[in-house]
């Protein structure tokens, strides 16, 4: 693919990236950012909210809101679960433009929306486009959609001033990182492993290595998500990275203690991310 597909870079982040401003707050500040998933409607509309609201006041630098989908293809048995039952209890696709209204009302978070690409192509990318800006979403974390194929995102997004955010992995090839770094605006999402979300014991060492390839190919931002899953994993990835990307911690910690279970976490890993924390007995990664 010629690179004359993609968007031209002018250096560095545009203005409008709310969430390049929500990792540089953070790095301000003396911190790598925290990134917290939760999945849209679980276990109902209203709790995921309250629960975005939770983690974003706890902490969480960037709010990412998952949408429930029938067919996921990294989702592990957590998150997986929680989606089956958000879609169960009625989740539409729609009630996402509400519930990230509703969190960046009450809190300063970046609220990024992570989906599967067939949910945003039913609606219209134009039309999902419009209503999330409208609702003061900062973009969307695309996991199945390549540049090579987003171009209708890419006059979407740039019309509408949102963040596009994909990800290289470690079988990402040195074209493909610099392909994928000139697509993304906000930050490069790096997948850590080859496989689904969920606790690991360990962080794959191969998660510095993709970060340093994303880096090299110039991108300013770099945050690691999958299979960090302990505190020590957070400390580990913060000394290379620009944020730490967990999930399935806090879906768990949703599922067994609620809301304030969930703020709670978020408010661990936001301090210090002690050792020996409530995030090491659950696990703490997407």
């Amino acid at each position: 693919m010629s690179n004359a597909t993609l968007p031209p870079r002018h250096g560095g982040q545009p203005a409008a990236s709310k969430s390049a401003a929500a990792i540089d707050r953070a790095q301000a500040a003396g911190r790598k950012a925290l990134i917290a998933y939760l999945p849209a409607g679980y276990p109902d509309k209203q709790t995921a909210i309250d629960a975005a609201i939770a983690v974003a006041r706890n902490g969480a630098d960037i709010v990412e809101i998952g949408i429930p989908y029938s067919d996921p293809v990294m989702d592990g048995a957590v998150i997986q679960a929680a989606t089956t039952e958000a879609l169960a209890n009625g989740f539409r696709v729609a009630d996402v433009f509400d519930i990230v209204a509703a969190v960046t009302a009450e809190t300063d978070a970046a609220v990024l929306v992570m989906t599967y690409w067939n949910p945003v192509l039913r609606m219209g990318v134009n039309e999902f486009s419009r209503r999330l800006a409208e609702a003061g979403g900062a973009g969307l974390i695309t996991p199945d959609l390549i540049p090579d194929e987003a171009a209708e995102w890419f006059a979407a997004s740039d019309k509408y001033g949102l963040d596009r955010v994909f990800l290289v992995a470690p079988s990402s090839t040195p074209e493909r990182v610099a392909m994928t770094v000139e697509a993304t605006r906000g930050f490069v999402y790096a997948v850590s492993i080859m496989g689904v979300t969920g606790a690991r014991s360990t962080v794959s060492s191969a998660a510095e290595a993709v970060v340093a390839a994303a880096h090299r190919a110039g991108a300013e931002r770099v945050c690691v998500g999958l299979g960090v899953s302990r505190p020590e994993h957070v400390h580990e990835i913060a000394e290379y990275a620009d944020g730490v990307i967990v999930g399935t911690a806090l879906v768990a910690a949703l599922r067994d203690g609620g809301v304030p279970a969930v703020g709670a976490l978020a408010a661990e890993l936001s301090t210090g991310f002690a050792v020996g924390s409530y995030a090491s007995r659950t696990g703490a990664g997407e």
